[in-house]
């Protein structure tokens, strides 16, 4: 379902920006995404081994934002990081952007528990998940510089350091713009394809 025309006025209004686009905030675009064969090629070319692991079907179980999974999430930041790549003709190589987008928040935990084991800092997720995924990461997939970067630079700025290459702020950008459609309920969780 689109955005009713109050919404747009009032996310307009919200953000304020010039020549704002009013369909930038619309859930669609990510609905759209989720079905698109080309796009689903592209992330099974560079991401089946990730998908197909064992222990990445568990993020399936642990809920990011709202009604949405870690694993719908990745998936969402994944796809918008290849049409964010591609409309702004930015170059990233796509097996790292794509590897890195659906590692970014592989830390295998519920975040909302602060009892959930690996739950090492339930107040500072924020600032911490992105060493623990990269260290899951490490220990269950052969991971580029690139890849990396990606996965332990993705929440900038609290990370502090800023990312060193074009797919890690890439997806930093993919996965603030996925997160806002999901916190808002924008964009509700289920995904209609199936990428495991």
């Amino acid at each position: 379902m689109r955005l009713t025309e109050d919404d747009k006025k009032i996310i307009k209004q919200v953000l304020d920006i010039k020549d704002y686009d009013p369909d930038t905030f619309d859930p669609k675009i990510l609905d759209e995404l989720e079905t698109d064969e080309e796009y689903r090629g592209i992330l099974h070319k560079h991401g089946a081994e990730v998908l197909g692991s064992k222990r990445y079907q568990r993020l399936k179980t642990y809920i990011q934002h709202g009604d949405v999974t870690v694993f719908e999430h990745s998936i969402h930041v994944a796809l918008c990081a290849i049409k964010l790549n591609r409309k702004l003709r930015v170059g990233c190589k796509e097996r790292a952007l794509i590897r890195g987008a659906l590692l970014h928040d592989y830390f295998l935990y519920d975040w909302h528990d602060s009892d959930a084991p690996g739950n090492i800092h339930p107040k500072l997720h924020g600032f911490y998940h992105p060493g623990i995924a990269l260290r899951n990461a490490c220990r269950d997939f052969k991971l580029s510089p690139r890849e990396k970067d990606i996965i332990e630079k993705h929440m900038w700025p609290l990370t502090i350091r800023p990312p060193r290459c074009r797919e890690a702020w890439i997806v930093c950008l993919a996965d603030k713009y996925a997160s806002t459609l999901e916190t808002l309920k924008l964009k509700k969780g289920k995904i209609k394809v199936n990428y495991a």
